[in-house]
């Protein structure tokens, strides 16, 4: 899709403020791979209906040759967003992706998908993002559904100001984004913008927001944010959104979603509302019925 310029601009009177920074936690996952875990397991009732955000970057291939080999998950939805490298994703319903430069693969496990997301590159800089939202209890076992968006097939906007906006999910500046969903409305946007411009998103005041800053500095109100931490923004019945000033070239994932308030009961790739819903998901998996 070609970029265009912003059908509309937005106005936001009562910007939110930050509610804390956060820095991420570096770990490992599949068969090694490193990344950067950005919202943990203690954050997922604060950021509903977000689980989890790992972001991933190096240009050293023992750092990701490895890949995710098969392994399963119930319940929730990934989205991988691919900054940098080639990724190829198979799995137990059948689909096949490789994942590109730019490039989004949403990924609806719903009642059991077996996957393998294996690196399709043994040189050069692989870098992206994962994001796991979850699924209201009533479509938590649903059908698994995938789909894949090459970079050029993603809506983007440019605003007046220089500011270049990918609209992966929802809607923004009157774009729509490459994908909706009804029960949690997620809002999903990679947004650059050049020092000194400044970027409004309108936000709905019960939905809980975040910002991710992986590329130069930025100025959220009286508040700095630096480089490779998470703004939690806060909850605040009067705002109507935020506000992104770039104190020098900016990249940054602006998330927000209306949060399920339900119960989430998780363990490892599997994240349902009650601990008898896990154990059958553990008794589906070891029996071979989770993508049957």
């Amino acid at each position: 899709m070609t970029k265009q310029t912003a059908l509309r601009t937005e106005q936001v009177e009562q910007p939110r403020r930050v509610e804390r920074l956060v820095a991420g936690k570096p770990t490992s996952d599949g068969a090694g791979v490193k990344l950067t875990r950005v919202l943990t397991q203690p954050l997922q009732r604060r950021l509903d209906p977000f689980l989890m955000l790992d972001a991933f970057g190096s240009d050293r291939p023992d750092d990701y040759i490895a890949g995710f080999p098969d392994h399963p998950h119930r319940g929730f939805e990934t989205i991988t967003y691919m900054i940098a490298g080639r990724m190829l994703h198979r799995d137990s319903a059948g689909h096949e992706g490789l994942l590109e430069n730019g490039g989004v693969q949403w990924m609806t496990a719903g009642r059991g998908v077996i996957h393998s997301e294996i690196p399709q590159q043994e040189e050069g800089v692989m870098e992206g993002f994962q994001l796991w939202l979850n699924l209201p209890g009533r479509d938590k076992m649903c059908a698994p559904w995938y789909r894949d968006f090459a970079s050029a097939e993603l809506p983007r906007f440019t605003t007046a100001a220089g500011v270049d906006v990918t609209v992966i999910a929802g809607e923004s500046h009157g774009v729509a984004g490459a994908v909706t969903r009804e029960a949690t409305a997620p809002l999903y946007l990679d947004i650059h913008l050049p020092a000194g411009s400044r970027f409004a998103q309108a936000l709905p005041a019960a939905h809980n927001a975040f910002v991710y800053l992986y590329r130069g500095a930025l100025k959220l109100g009286d508040d700095a944010v630096p480089v490779q931490r998470m703004a939690i923004l806060a909850n605040d019945a009067q705002a109507d959104g935020v506000v992104i000033e770039a104190t020098e070239d900016a990249k940054l994932l602006l998330i927000a979603g209306r949060p399920l308030n339900e119960p989430i009961a998780q363990y490892g790739p599997f994240v349902m509302n009650t601990e008898q819903e896990i154990y059958q998901a553990l008794s589906d998996f070891r029996e071979g019925r989770l993508a049957a």
